[in-house]
């Protein structure tokens, strides 16, 4: 076969590297590619579980060997004294071996092949641990990964980490989102270590390859974000997370607003003009920069005042949401949004939602 083909024959079948669908692929193959929130340990720490995982592991074979003594023999004679059992234990679990204590009974052979070799091999793992911990690094993330692939559900999927997504991302985790239930995809590595470094899941891949997304899981999302840097990007991005995930809530920002017809017609629920709100809201701090502050006490999900959503209470259907202790915004209604001024609200109807300002203390943040 020649090598200027950019493929090779893996199982017995033709592989593209570079045209290879990431859903073909088996889970394991998938670390580097998803990578799943770590819990970090000091170096410190490491070391002394080492050390007392290797400690543990000599104190189990002295206790075996001690009590098996009479089948073991000294080449200098006498029975194996607690010092004697000590010293060979230490010199066998590190595989030295001077041959001065050999067991010479049945029984203390095969305690040797059983139990001690087991430990000797133990004692070595702890010892090269920093080397086989990468080993089992990536075991272990490739069986969460599986994990979590089979039990991912509802979802957040943010594709786009960079202003945008870090500010929806820190919108949902203000909200009281698990962070393990929000998926950053993005090509950028410096963004993804950001973003794995609180506690989210991070997919390495273009948003706008569908595997990728599916990788994601965005066929399972209960919501998805698209925040890329070009509008053009973001047009692409709905259309393939659209198309693979039709009922999720789906909001997407661009730069210019002569965009955002695109956005709806590729199937944005919700489009947001990131350069033109930016824009009126520099243009109101000119003149009244006490509208803006609020604005932006609103829209800060930590302190103060936020925007929130609730279920109507029994006691209120049929009432008007401008006679409620609450500020209502707007009442939801069949998945529409009426403001309250609009007719449509002028009566809470059972099944509505309110749209109000809701006061944030520290304590819920």
């Amino acid at each position: 076969m020649s090598p200027s083909r950019a493929s090779h024959l893996i199982g017995g079948r033709l592989r593209n590297p570079i045209t290879e669908r990431l859903t073909d692929r088996p889970d394991h193959t998938l670390v580097g590619v998803i990578r799943m929130p770590e819990v970090t340990i000091s170096p410190v720490r490491s070391i002394v579980r080492r050390i007392i995982g290797a400690g543990l592991a000599l104190a189990v074979t002295v206790a075996i060997v001690y009590i098996g003594r009479d089948g073991y023999r000294d080449t200098a004679g006498g029975e194996l004294s607690l010092l004697d059992v000590v010293y060979y234990a230490t010199v066998s679990l590190s595989t030295t071996g001077y041959g001065d204590i050999t067991p010479v009974s049945p029984l203390a052979r095969l305690v040797n092949v059983l139990v001690i070799t087991p430990l000797r091999v133990l004692f070595l793992i702890v010892l090269v641990g920093t080397t086989l911990e990468v080993l089992t690094e990536r075991s272990r993330q490739a069986l969460k990964i599986q994990r979590w692939r089979t039990k991912v559900r509802d979802h957040v999927v943010v594709i786009g980490y960079g202003t945008k997504g870090r500010s929806a991302v820190t919108a949902l985790l203000g909200d009281g989102a698990d962070p393990q239930r929000i998926v950053v995809v993005d090509t950028d590595h410096a963004a993804l270590e950001t973003a794995s470094s609180l506690g989210l899941v991070t997919v390495n891949g273009s948003g706008t390859r569908s595997d990728v997304l599916r990788v994601a899981g965005v066929t399972r999302a209960r919501a998805i974000v698209v925040a890329p840097a070009r509008d053009d990007t973001a047009v692409l991005v709905t259309l393939t997370a659209r198309e693979l995930a039709p009922k999720a809530q789906l909001v997407a920002a661009v730069r210019e607003a002569e965009n955002v017809h695109l956005l709806r017609q590729s199937g944005a629920d919700s489009v947001v003009v990131s350069s033109e709100t930016a824009g009126r809201l520099l243009g109101m701090a000119t003149s009244t920069p006490s509208v803006v502050e609020m604005f932006e006490d609103l829209l800060t999900p930590d302190v103060g005042l936020a925007i929130a959503e609730r279920e109507v209470d029994p006691k209120e259907v049929g009432g008007s949401p401008r006679h409620l202790p609450d500020i209502v915004l707007g009442v939801v209604r069949a998945g529409e949004l009426y403001r309250v001024d609009a007719p449509e609200a002028d009566a809470i109807e059972d099944g509505d939602r309110l749209l109000y300002v809701k006061k944030v203390t520290p304590a819920e943040s």
